[in-house]
């Protein structure tokens, strides 16, 4: 670790250093010095006096700092005298700058101040451009201006050379002041500065830039400082629209100013082209009647102290986003705050000692305690010289007066004691005098003598606070023991071998009346003269350590991990002590009462969690493309344990820092998809999931993948109380990827009233890859894969197996014929790609399309697909008339246009709280809903196996979920589809879209004896149906939706079908008749993915159809199960005693009734 300093200043001006490698503060050399404010950079201090002068300290370094001025000598040839210095009066100047509109003679250079000197004589740089030249350093032209060479030529009238004088910075080490003589406009006396800009976010800087502050609020920028100018040049004014009381520039971009109304304004535009910006905006103080004191920025902090001296930090606060998104209160009571290197935080506390905040980490920027900075005072034992006696009087006459408030002291004797004579003031309200015979225990009334704060500015702001003072009474206010009017006490000599202790004591400024009414009780007396003596002022804090009123770690080196022998504490702060400090007898108390302060258990107070990284953001708006953006999330943690996170995402479009944020809590869903081959996933809000744009960011590995979703994930469940496995109730989910979601419901989800919006619903993934879920209420959840194997799911969510998956990935190639060659990929312009999808839509060739998503691995060589709906020749191929029409598997006369599908398997591998139930694949499975009070010895599951078999799986129980063994159900033809409903009614569908009734289904007879058949809808082909407590729905292959009228208990065949909508590829009816379905598009957005969750509307025992739908997440979601989610809405009212109420229309007699086959 590098050596660096940390930089603080006493109430007195006196500025001291503390070395990361010592364990001593050490005070500036210069004695004379006072300064009210140090701004530390790397390498570099700024600090403005209390003559208003800025000073500069520079690092030794073994680089010594050199500026090369230089001038040209300019001439002109003429027929009588050659090349002489009388130019044209066209020309331009005879000794100039290289542009030649500056008059540069030699004598006009000065010394820019007293730290520089010059190296050496003014000398010719004997090369041309870079090149040694014997030309004695001319160059050679036609005419100014033109391109000079060190070549002469017959036509080169005229010629230059060019003059070189170094001069070198004498200071390293030393406050040097900053001269004020330009010749532009000098800024008023300035009382803060700030230093900052040296690691500019789009790049990094190499120098650092300076803001002040003029006492009328004005705001003044540094220009021309450099490597080798570290003072600047000039003081340039920066338009404000309100007084500014204080700044802070942070390492990269951020400025802050506090207002004299206690607001705040931000910086906009800070780059390296603009390093002054270009906008203000102005932002509220954290407390609504409580107005900002401080303020400190880093590279994406800010920190700022109140006048009630409460700390805050500002979350959000990013280069994209300088203004942050909110306040964030921090435990402590600080009077200032400094944001240094590594956004590290120090601040002088209310007590006047400087502390360090500890914990403060990129991943944890608010940190989590303070702690003391436990350094040593660096004065020895000895005593001074007469010489220090008289310089530390002078500082302190320029300190007292620094103050403004020197007409409140009143007069004091300027002549020291030839003995040394401290005064110690005890912990009680009287002076008691130590030492000596002659001493007298007569208490003292005198007030605590006044200690100046470094400037005006800070007894404003201190008088300006509310009157806490009060609470705090001074000593003429404290009662005194059985002395009503005491007399002023004498103090008399101390033996030359007692303590050395100050004179002076903090208090508010509210007793500076006081101390001057009671100056001449309060006076030190020489017992062998009779003469009033003022102490010697530099003794004060010699033993314990100065007052502090200012600190910069901007230049000190450290972190959270740092080893730092005076940051090592034996406890953590939660807030500085609210005491006055004493330097006196009675201070060995007051760090006696630190110290127990320490000891107390570690209060709990707001703090501030970050997680920074790198993604690829899909920018949805044209043209549209892959971006990379930084993403931070940002989690707030309230001491009552309360949570609330920002997702923020931070790009640039046409060189403009902009970002997007997203509230954790508004989060609707995490989705993992499929773009691009990338691990991309999305983010879904209410807001973005009613646009159908949600936000899509991928990650450059799986396991970054990975993390990230799994950290938003646990971040929006925590917000929402959610932990643990899914419940019995969860509505199931997955997408067209595999991955499986889950939404736990409400009671009001079903409400007819008060039912949820469908984009308000959060879903969160379950580890897992399956096709389709089926659940109920009792907490069984059974799944199957794309490659049929049927999974368990582990209620408790602790077991994990291996989990794999095998799916398939098909391309299609197409050919057209012609009478020349037949059938060739050669097809119009009008045709689809020769290898496409299976829609046409989309090119896809064998050599460019990969597996699903990179989790996934082929595991086969493509290979022609033979088993394709349709059938297919010898050679795979179906035949049809065009593109796109049905297609066939044999060639007619009118077929102009063939096909075939190629296949190529790939398979995932994972951890899953799923259990395998071997050892027959599946295509489709479904267990019976039952309300949440059921009790059930069997829990009826039915399913299809992929060649179209019935099966019926016996001894499912919830302590067994996977139960024991398959019943086999016979059927006359393969089937695709079934289900059961309440009362153990199973419907099925058969491959050529027949459907059908199995009747006498109960717990004693779980397969049923027989298939009663059910006419299908006209001219339609069912493919998919769900059954529920007294409703049945069904999809066909066009994507319309199916109700079955007339369910009775007596006739639960029904009796007719009904048209209820389109646009549906998958529906589930749950055991309350809820109904949910996957919509093929959301209307009005024809670019959407397909598969959208949705809602019917209205659904209730009068009304069992619904009559609208409500659409919510969607993209790629694949299938839906509701069979779980019994949980139904409280009733308000109950219903009128009367005659029941049918849940159903009576069933028509007219209606075509379904007419039962043995099997």
């Amino acid at each position: 670790m590098p050596i660096t300093l940390l930089w603080a200043v006493d109430v007195y001006g006196r500025v001291y250093s503390l070395s990361t490698a010592s364990e001593r503060w050490e005070r500036a050399d210069d004695r004379l010095l006072e300064l009210k404010r140090v701004s530390a950079g790397k390498g570099r201090c700024w600090g403005v006096g209390c003559d208003h002068h800025v000073y500069l300290n520079i690092m030794p370094s073994e680089t010594p700092i050199r500026y090369r001025e230089e001038t040209y000598e300019n001439q002109r040839w003429n027929p009588v005298d050659g090349f002489t210095d009388v130019l044209l009066p066209t020309d331009r100047w005879p000794w100039s700058d290289v542009t030649g509109l500056n008059a540069q003679p030699l004598h006009s250079f000065q010394l820019p101040s007293r730290s520089w000197e010059w190296e050496g004589d003014w000398y010719v740089d004997q090369s041309c451009s870079g090149e040694p030249s014997e030309t004695g350093g001319w160059e050679y032209a036609v005419d100014f201006p033109a391109n000079f060479s060190p070549d002469k030529k017959w036509n080169s009238c005229v010629r230059r050379r060019r003059w070189i004088r170094y001069r070198r910075y004498i200071a390293p080490g030393s406050w040097a002041k900053i001269p004020l003589e330009n010749s532009r406009k000098t800024p008023l006396p300035l009382c803060e500065i700030s230093c900052g800009g040296w690691e500019m976010s789009d790049q990094s800087g190499r120098y650092p830039y300076l803001w002040g502050v003029s006492q009328q609020g004005q705001v003044w920028f540094r220009e021309g400082i450099h490597p080798r100018v570290p003072e600047g040049t000039s003081w340039d004014e920066v338009e404000v629209p309100k007084e500014v009381a204080q700044l802070s520039a942070g390492p990269g971009d951020l400025l802050w100013a506090v207002l004299w109304d206690g607001n705040l304004l931000v910086r906009f535009g800070l780059s390296l082209d603009s390093p002054t910006g270009t906008t203000w905006t102005e932002v509220e103080s954290p407390g609504k009647e409580i107005e900002a004191l401080y303020v400190s920025v880093g590279v994406s902090v800010v920190w700022v102290v109140t006048k009630d001296y409460k700390v805050w930090f500002r979350r959000g606060v990013n280069s994209h986003n300088p203004c942050g998104s909110g306040w964030i209160s921090i435990g402590g009571e600080m009077m200032t705050v400094d944001v240094g290197l590594n956004d590290q935080v120090w601040a002088v506390g209310e007590d006047r000692g400087l502390y360090f905040r500890m914990g403060v980490t990129p991943f944890e920027p608010s940190g989590n305690g303070w702690i003391l900075i436990s350094a040593q005072w660096g004065r020895k034992k000895e005593v001074g010289s007469q010489r220090d006696d008289q310089v530390t009087e002078a500082s302190q006459s320029s300190a007292v007066s620094c103050t403004d408030s020197d007409s409140e002291l009143g007069p004091v004797a300027a002549q020291s004691s030839t003995t040394d004579t401290p005064v110690l003031e005890a912990a009680a309200p009287a002076v008691v005098p130590l030492g000596g015979e002659n001493t007298k225990d007569t208490p003292q009334t005198a007030p605590r003598p006044f200690i100046p704060a470094s400037d005006s500015f800070i007894n404003s702001l201190v008088s300006d606070r509310d009157k806490t003072s009060a609470g705090q009474p001074s000593i003429l206010e404290v009662p005194q023991e059985d002395t009503p009017h005491p007399a002023p006490a004498p103090v008399l000599l101390t033996p030359d071998g007692a303590a050395r202790d100050p004179p002076w004591s903090n208090v508010d400024l509210e007793g500076a009346e006081a101390a001057r009414a009671q100056a001449a009780g309060s006076a030190v007396v020489d017992s062998s003269t009779g003469v009033l003596a003022l102490e010697n002022p530099q003794r004060v804090g010699e033993e314990d350590g100065p007052v502090w009123a200012w600190i910069s770690g901007g230049g000190c080196d450290v972190d959270a991990e740092s080893k730092v022998s005076w940051l090592s504490p034996t406890g953590v702060l939660t807030s500085s002590v609210s005491l006055t400090p004493v330097q006196s007898a009675a201070w060995s108390e007051e760090h006696e009462r630190r110290d127990a302060s320490s000891r107390k258990p570690q209060e709990r107070s707001n703090s501030v969690w970050v997680c920074k990284g790198t993604l690829r953001w899909w920018r949805d708006w044209k043209p549209q493309r892959w971006v990379d953006v930084s993403v931070a999330l940002e989690q707030s943690t309230k001491p009552d344990g309360k949570k609330d996170s920002i997702f923020f995402v931070y790009y640039t479009q046409y060189d403009e820092k902009k970002y997007l944020q997203v509230f954790i809590n508004e989060i609707t869903a995490l989705v993992p998809v499929i773009r691009d081959c990338y691990y991309a996933f999305a983010v879904y809000t209410a807001q973005r999931t009613k646009q159908r744009s949600p936000l899509i960011l991928a990650a450059q590995t799986e396991k970054d993948l990975i993390d990230w979703l799994s950290l938003l994930s646990d971040c929006c469940c925590e917000c929402r109380g959610i932990d643990g496995p899914p419940s019995r109730h969860a509505l199931w989910s997955t997408t067209s990827k595999g991955d499986i979601m889950v939404h736990e419901p409400s009671f009001t989800l079903e409400s007819p009233v008060t039912a949820i919006p469908c984009d308000l619903m959060f879903w969160r993934q379950v580890p897992g890859h399956l096709r389709c879920v089926e659940s109920n209420s009792l907490g069984l959840v059974w799944g199957v894969g794309w490659d049929g194997t049927a999974w368990v799911y582990n209620s408790l969510g602790d077991e994990m197996h291996q989990q794999t998956d095998v799916r398939n990935v098909y391309v299609y190639e197409n050919q057209r014929w012609n009478p020349m060659t037949g059938y060739t990929d050669k097809g119009l312009p009008t045709d689809r790609a020769m290898w496409s999808d299976e829609s046409g839509l989309k090119e896809c060739t064998k050599s460019t399309t990969q597996p699903p998503s990179p989790q996934w691995s082929w595991v086969s060589e493509w290979a022609v697909d033979y088993n394709v709906p349709g059938g297919t020749d010898k050679d795979g191929w179906q035949y049809a008339a065009d593109f796109p029409v049905t297609f066939h598997g044999h060639k007619t006369i009118k077929d102009f246009v063939r096909r075939r599908r190629w296949i190529r398997k790939c398979k995932i591998a994972l951890q899953a709280p799923w259990q395998q139930v071997p050892p027959i694949p599946l295509s489709d499975i479904s267990l019976m809903p039952c309300l949440a009070q059921s009790r059930m010895e069997h829990v009826p599951v039915w399913a299809i196996s992929e060649k179209g078999d019935v099966l019926c799986r016996l001894g499912v129980v919830p302590q067994n979920p996977a139960g024991s063994s398959w019943l086999h159900v016979g059927t006359d033809q393969p089937f695709k589809s079934v289900s059961i409903g309440g009362a153990n009614q199973v419907w099925a569908i058969a491959k050529d879209g027949s459907v059908f009734y199995r009747g006498s289904v109960s717990p004693q007879n779980p397969a049923g004896e027989c298939w009663y058949h059910i006419p299908s809808p006209p001219r339609q082909t069912l493919q998919h149906l769900s059954v529920g407590r007294t409703s049945v729905f069904a999809v066909d292959e066009n994507g319309n939706l199916w109700y079955r009228q007339g369910l009775t208990p007596s006739y639960p065949q029904g009796s007719a079908w009904e048209l209820i909508s389109n646009n549906v590829t998958k529906v589930s009816v749950g055991p309350l008749d809820q109904v949910w379905t996957i919509a093929e598009g959301v209307p009005g957005f024809p670019l959407e993915f397909p598969g959208a969750i949705c809602h019917r509307v209205g659904v209730g025992p009068m009304q069992p159809k619904g009559h609208s739908w409500d659409f919510g997440v969607g993209g790629g979601w694949e299938h839906i199960s509701v069979r779980g989610n019994s949980a139904e809405a409280p009733r308000a009212n109950t219903l009128p005693a009367g005659p029941p109420r049918s849940p159903v229309p009576q069933r028509l007699p007219t209606l075509e009734n379904g007419s039962a086959v043995g099997v």
